[in-house]
């Protein structure tokens, strides 16, 4: 999980507001690209209420999200309950129960819509260039999402749109994913 020892994080309140202040301005810009501007101008707000933003300056890292040494350390990242709970971009946000044709009633994703999808799909390549620096590539955010076992939660057909989004970005560059989604959401 994170590698610093327990209580050893010296807090970085400055370095934390520029590292989240970046990332949601590229996840706005890119957000712009697809058409999402309110989503993109009210992108990741709740980092910057005191819940969030002080274990994030506490647990700052700068490659990583400070939540994981958050929840290294305390048992539960506090600051990503808040967060989850509040940004409809975050596939944990959609997990509930759900009703399934057959009648049966489980828990687990609930169906995404589209626009939501396409800032998560932003957001993974903000986050992924804010964190790698110049070890950026176009796979990174495929790779990422991939390695999380959270993702056996999420709607199958949600999966399938973010999967299908971040491959193109693999395999045919930021361009051709971006035009990809824009053309998603005009369908």
């Amino acid at each position: 999980m994170c590698s610093a020892k327990k209580g050893t994080f010296k807090p970085h309140p400055l370095k934390h507001f520029i590292t989240i202040t970046r990332h949601r301005h590229l996840v706005c810009r890119y957000c712009c690209r697809l058409g999402l501007i309110w989503q993109g101008l009210t992108h990741d707000l709740s980092k910057y209420s005191l819940v969030e933003f002080l274990p994030g300056a506490k647990y700052y890292q700068g490659s990583r999200s400070p939540n994981d040494a958050e929840r290294n350390e305390t048992g539960v990242s506090l600051a990503w309950l808040h967060h989850k709970g509040r940004n409809r971009h975050h596939l944990e946000y959609w997990i509930d129960y759900r009703k399934e044709p057959d009648g049966t009633w489980v828990y687990g994703g609930n169906p995404m819509p589209l626009r939501f999808i396409a800032e998560m799909f932003c957001d993974r390549i903000a986050a992924s260039k804010i964190y790698l620096g110049e070890n950026y590539y176009d796979g990174a955010p495929l790779q990422y999402y991939t390695s999380h076992e959270m993702n056996l939660l999420i709607h199958p057909t949600t999966a399938t749109e973010i999967e299908r989004m971040l491959m193109i970005l693999k395999e045919d560059g930021e361009k051709a994913a971006f035009d990809y989604v824009r053309k998603r959401l005009q369908q």
